[in-house]
């Protein structure tokens, strides 16, 4: 009898320390098995770009939408250059959602074999050019050249060096080739095409039309002729798997933010362009020229919806570059709670052209 009421208290003090860390945890960065589909975090940590392609971020910041639509969560920002870096800190667990490039989330699912992430919204597409000297007039007089992209393996470097393999032409991720990939911080490849030290850069915007605008360079290649309709996913919203399935409350307010403020830049296109650049002035350290937002701003498309009919062209790139290793990319996509949320507005459900099977 003893011994049967020592187990019964120590099995009832090992129930309260479960429940205690488990509530402990839903406070702090890491997270807990969600008790309720309603689940909400006490933080969220966004990761997005000071670019126009990421307006609806910009837009949700400035407006104050993701505050208000996230309610109790803490919001809590970090700015990134570009996507691989975005994903390294997701897979370390120093995010829980970022806006990033379609390769960006091909190359974390895949690393991670399909465990980390999943693209739950669209935000951007199009906006991204291959800008070069005005001396260059086609891809055969590339060869021998410099060309400059974000980082190795984001979505422009990958459309880079996919439209030059087309154009017959031989890159090399360690560099070499036909012609040289050089991936660097966007702001380094201004200067160093001021400086005549490289030939030309595959940009989104608005370093596209930064190096249009104040470097005079000219546009050989807009990618939205390189796909049909010339839609292709430039900004997409992804989610930590493990936040996600912890927290989807959050995932819901996050993704309600999103729509709002994609919304808000529909209704109000002239304050959403002023937002973006005032938004990128406080995070780059210099908002654009007015001529430069303004030859950027029409050159996107801002939607809810992944375009996930384009992600597997998109790893077939990746894969043929060899930025990253072929994959299965069933389970990448979850537009379950978008598609639910566009239902309750009268809009539309989004395809997950299948790939939201797990």
């Amino acid at each position: 009898m003893h011994s049967a009421r020592v187990r019964l208290i120590l099995a009832s003090v090992l129930a309260v320390l479960t429940l205690a860390t488990a509530c402990g945890s839903s406070n702090s960065g890491s997270v807990a098995q969600a008790a309720t589909p309603d689940a909400k975090a006490g933080e969220l940590r966004l990761g997005f770009f000071a670019n126009v392609t990421h307006a609806p971020a910009l837009v949700g910041v400035a407006e104050g939408i993701l505050a208000k639509d996230l309610g109790a969560t803490t919001l809590s920002t970090q700015v990134f250059n570009a996507g691989p870096a975005t994903i390294e800190a997701l897979r370390a667990g120093s995010l829980d959602a970022a806006y990033v490039g379609p390769s960006a989330a091909i190359l974390g699912f895949s690393q991670t074999k399909g465990q980390v992430l999943r693209i739950v919204a669209g935000a951007a597409s199009g906006g991204a050019q291959l800008v070069v000297r005005d001396t260059i007039g086609s891809a055969a007089e590339l060869k021998g050249k410099t060309i400059a992209s974000p980082q190795l393996g984001n979505t422009q470097d990958v459309a880079l060096r996919a439209w030059l393999a087309k154009q017959g032409l031989k890159t090399g991720v360690s560099g070499g080739g036909d012609v040289t990939i050089a991936p660097q911080d966007n702001a380094t490849t201004l200067q160093l095409f001021r400086d005549g030290k490289i030939d030309g850069a595959w940009l989104p915007e608005p370093w596209a039309s930064r190096l249009v605008v104040d470097a005079k360079a000219k546009v050989l290649v807009d990618e939205k002729s390189l796909w049909p309709q010339g839609q292709f996913a430039t900004t997409q919203l992804i989610v930590r798997t493990e936040f996600l399935n912890a927290y989807p409350g959050t995932v819901k307010d996050l993704l309600t933010a999103n729509l709002d403020a994609i919304d808000f830049i529909t209704a109000n296109n002239g304050k959403a362009k002023q937002d973006t650049n005032e938004q990128i002035g406080k995070l780059a350290g210099k908002p654009l020229s007015q001529n430069v937002i303004d030859r950027a701003w029409p050159n996107l498309a801002f939607t809810a919806d992944p375009l996930a009919s384009t992600l597997q062209r998109s790893a077939d790139d990746a894969v043929a570059a060899g930025t990253t290793q072929k994959a299965d990319l069933r389970g990448i996509v979850n537009v379950t709670v978008l598609n639910g949320l566009l239902s309750a507005r009268g809009k539309p459900a989004v395809s997950d052209a299948g790939l939201g099977r797990g």
